[in-house]
C-alpha cells in the first residue's frame, strides 16, 4: 500500500527549555490525516476534528496511537493536560512495545507524558516518563532532546547535580554555536545559578543569547530573555527591566501568550509603580482572554469526541437493527428446519442411548470387578507380602527365633491370606498395642536400634477394629520402608492420645526422604489410607539427618 511520512508534534513550550521535535514517522495515507495535518498550528480545533475522525475510522493501528499524539500536542497547547494525558494513554494502547515500527510514536508518547507530567508539577513522574522514551528512542538527536527535558524537570524539581550532570553530558554532544547548544548553554547557566545564586552566570547566558541572535531564532531568544531578567532581577534591577521588556517585545511577535503573561510578571516586579500599574492592568486582561480561549477549547475538545461518539453509537444502534431482523428470518426458518430436525434425532438419540446405556452397564461391571481385583491385589500386598518381608526380616537378625515361634507367625500368615480369599477381616485375640509392640519390635536388628513410647493399652482404647487394621498396616509399610530404604541406626515411635485424637511421631536417623520413596506404591498407600481416616500425614526434615513423619487421625 502506498506510504507517505506524516511528521508528529514539532511544537516548542515555554522558554524553549524542552523540546517536542521527533523524527519522521512513517503511517498509511489517510484523507482526514492530510486535512488534519493542513490545519495544524493554526486552526488546530479543525485539526483535532481530523485527527478524531482518523482514530474512530480508521483500522491501521499505528496511525491511531500518531493521530493521538497529535491531539495530545493540541491538548497540552490548549492548557488542557489533563485531556492531554488522556490522549495519550490511549495512543499507547494501540501501540506495540515489541515492533520496531512503533518505537518512534512510542518515544514521542512518553517524552509528551513527561512534559505534561512537567507542566503538572509532578516532577518525579516526569522522569520516570522521560527515562522510558529514552528506551525507545533510537534517533541520537532525539535522545538529545529527552534527555534536554529530563534535566529541567531535575531543575524544576531542585535536583540540580543531577540536572547539571545531564545538562553537560548533552552539550558535549550537540554541535557548537546551534541553536540546540545555545538552548542546553542557557539552561545549564541557569541551573548553576539557581543551585548557587552568588555564580556568575552571565557569560554563559549572554553568550547563548548571541548565537540565537546570529541564528535569528527568536523562540531562543525569548528564553534568553527570560533567564537573563531573572539572572539580573537581584543583581541589576536596571539590565533586568531591559530584558523584561525585550522579552515582551518578542512574546508579542510570536503571539504567544504564555510568554507574554510570564514577560508582564516580571515587568510588574521591575517596572516603576505607574508603569507596574499598566503592566498589571494588561495582565488581568491577558490572563482573562486566555482562560475564557482555554476553556472554550477544552469544551470544543469534548464536544467533537462526544459528537464522535454519538454518531459511532448511532451506526453501531442501525447495525444492530438491521442485524436483529435478519435474525429473526433467520430465526423463522431454523425453527421449521428444527422441528424436523428433532423428529429425525429423537429416534436416533434414543438408539444411541439405548446403546450407550448397555455399554455403560457392561463398563460398570468391569469396573467393579477391577475395583475387587485392586481392593484384593492391595490387601495381599499389606498382608501377605509385608508379612513375608516382616517374618524375613526376623529370620534374618534375631538368632533366637524358635520353630514354634515362625510356625505361628507362618501360620497367623496363613488364617490371613485365608480371610483374603473369602474377602473378610481377620479376628485377633491378641491386645492392640501388644500386636504394635510386636510388629515394632521385629524390626529391631543389631544395626538398627527402636525405640517404642507411649503405646499402651489406654491409647488404642475405643478404637475399632477396622481402624487397628489401618494403624496396622501404615505401620508395617512405615518400618518395611525403614528397612528398605533408610540406612538408618537410631527409630523412635511416639504414640500419644489428645483428647478424641491419636498422634504417631515417627522418627529415624537414616538418609532422608528420597524421590524414589515418594513416588513408591507403600507410602502411596499409606497416604490414601490416612486421608480414608480423615487424618493428616506430614513428611518433613528434622533438625538434623533423617526423616520426620507425624501422623493424626480422629478416633471414630
Amino acid at each position: 500500500m502506498k506510504q507517505g511520512l506524516l511528521i508528529l508534534s514539532a511544537l516548542v513550550l515555554v522558554f524553549c527549555s524542552c523540546q517536542k521535535q521527533i523524527p519522521p514517522v512513517a503511517v498509511k495515507e489517510n484523507p482526514d490525516y492530510k486535512k488534519a495535518q493542513s490545519f495544524l498550528y493554526h486552526q488546530n480545533d479543525s485539526a483535532f476534528y481530523y485527527f478524531n475522525k482518523v482514530v474512530s475510522g480508521s483500522k491501521d493501528s499505528l496511525q491511531i496511537a500518531v493521530a493521538y499524539n497529535n491531539m495530545a500536542v493540541i491538548q497540552s497547547e490548549a492548557g488542557d493536560f489533563f485531556g492531554c494525558q488522556e490522549s495519550l494513554l490511549s495512543s499507547l494502547g494501540f501501540l506495540n512495545e515489541t515492533k520496531k515500527a512503533d518505537r518512534t510514536c512510542l518515544a514521542s508518547d512518553f517524552n509528551e507524558l513527561g512534559l505534561t507530567s512537567l507542566n503538572l508539577k509532578d516532577y518525579d513522574a516526569a522522569i520516570r516518563f522521560h527515562n522510558k522514551a529514552s528506551t525507545f528512542s533510537d534517533h541520537k538527536d532525539f535522545q538529545l532532546v529527552i534527555q534536554n527535558n529530563k534535566a529541567l524537570a531535575y531543575q524544576k524539581k531542585g535536583s540540580y547535580p543531577q540536572a547539571i550532570n545531564l545538562y553537560k553530558t548533552t552539550l558535549g554532544q550537540t554541535k557548537k554555536n546551534s541553536s540546540d547548544y545555545a538552548r542546553i548553554l542557557s539552561n545549564l547557566a541557569r541551573t548553576k545559578w539557581l543551585q548557587t545564586p552568588s555564580y556568575n552566570a552571565a557569560p554563559e547566558l549572554q553568550k547563548a543569547m548571541q548565537i540565537r541572535q546570529l541564528k535569528k531564532d527568536t523562540w531562543g531568544l525569548n528564553a534568553s530573555y527570560a533567564h537573563l531578567t531573572d539572572f539580573y532581577t537581584t543583581r541589576n534591577p536596571d539590565s533586568a527591566l531591559f530584558y523584561a521588556r525585550q522579552m515582551f517585545r518578542i512574546a508579542t511577535t510570536l503571539d504567544s501568550p504564555d510568554d507574554q503573561l510570564e514577560a508582564l510578571q516580571k515587568l510588574i516586579k521591575l517596572a516603576p509603580a505607574k508603569a507596574a500599574q499598566q503592566y498589571f492592568i494588561r495582565y488581568q486582561r491577558l490572563n482573562d482572554s486566555l482562560q475564557t480561549a482555554r476553556n472554550a477549547a477544552k469544551n470544543q475538545f469534548a464536544l467533537i469526541r462526544y459528537d464522535a461518539e454519538k454518531n459511532k453509537s448511532d451506526n453501531l444502534r442501525l447495525q444492530k437493527d438491521n442485524t436483529e431482523k435478519k435474525f429473526q428470518i433467520v430465526r423463522q426458518r431454523l425453527m421449521l428446519y428444527g422441528i424436523l430436525a428433532f423428529l429425525i434425532s429423537a429416534a436416533t438419540i434414543a438408539v444411541v442411548w439405548y446403546k450407550k446405556r448397555k455399554r455403560r452397564i457392561e463398563l460398570e461391571a468391569q469396573n467393579a470387578i477391577q475395583e475387587h481385583k485392586l481392593r484384593t491385589s492391595k490387601k495381599v500386598h499389606d498382608v501377605v507380602a509385608n508379612g513375608l518381608y516382616r517374618i524375613m526380616t526376623e529370620l534374618e537378625y534375631k538368632d533366637q527365633l524358635s520353630k514354634e515361634q515362625l510356625i505361628d507367625e507362618i501360620d497367623a500368615l496363613y488364617e490371613q491370606s485365608r480371610d483374603i480369599s473369602y474377602d473378610r477381616s481377620s479376628v485377633h485375640s491378641q491386645s492392640f498395642h501388644e500386636k504394635i509392640t510386636g510388629l515394632i519390635s521385629s524390626f529391631d536388628q543389631p544395626n538398627t536400634k527402636v525405640v517404642i513410647i507411649g503405646n499402651n493399652q489406654q491409647t488404642w482404647s475405643g478404637t475399632s477394629p477396622a481402624m487397628q487394621n489401618e494403624v496396622w498396616c501404615i505401620l508395617q509399610e512405615l518400618m518395611i520402608n525403614m528397612k528398605k530404604h533408610s540406612k538408618a541406626s537410631h527409630v523412635t515411635l511416639r504414640f500419644k492420645r489428645e483428647t478424641e485424637t491419636i498422634f504417631i511421631r515417627y522418627h529415624d536417623d537414616g538418609v532422608g526422604m528420597t524421590e524414589n520413596v515418594l513416588l513408591g506404591n507403600g507410602l502411596t498407600n499409606t497416604g490414601n489410607r490416612i486421608s480414608v481416616m480423615k487424618g493428616e500425614l506430614k513428611f518433613e526434615a528434622g533438625p538434623s539427618n533423617g526423616l520426620w513423619i507425624t501422623m493424626s487421625f480422629p478416633l471414630e
